[in-house]
């Protein structure tokens, strides 16, 4: 078995989405974004499985999570965030600031379109 056949309780929880063979996918392309982007900082060198696994379960087993695992990829995205302010490459208030502009270029995005962050109306 490998690595990515791995069974754990988070793949049984009945709040993630499943393909028609019943295996776990992205419920959103944005989830799948931020796991490429996080295999791509670890393959980087950024930081370590290790560093990547506690972080992750830290902001997993957090209190106030969804026990069914349904903000899973909430948890994945505050943990990658912390982990690159520990790094020093990123700070709270520059991701902050840049969701915002994300969030403002999706509304301003018309149904259909891809959103870029060009369309925010704020951005510079």
């Amino acid at each position: 078995m490998s690595g990515c056949d791995t069974v754990t309780d988070l793949t049984a929880s009945p709040g993630l989405p499943r393909s028609p063979e019943g295996a776990p996918v992205f419920a959103e392309p944005w989830q799948a974004q931020a796991f490429a982007m996080t295999v791509h900082l670890h393959a980087r060198g950024v930081f370590s499985w290790a560093e990547w696994a506690e972080s992750l379960s830290a902001e997993v087993h957090r209190p106030g999570r969804a026990e069914d695992g349904s903000d899973y990829f909430d948890a994945w995205v505050s943990a990658l965030v912390g982990l690159l302010e520990r790094e020093g490459l990123a700070d709270r208030a520059t991701v902050e600031a840049l969701r915002e502009s994300w969030q403002r270029a999706a509304e301003a995005t018309p149904h259909g379109a891809p959103i870029e962050l060009s369309n925010d109306p704020l951005r510079i």
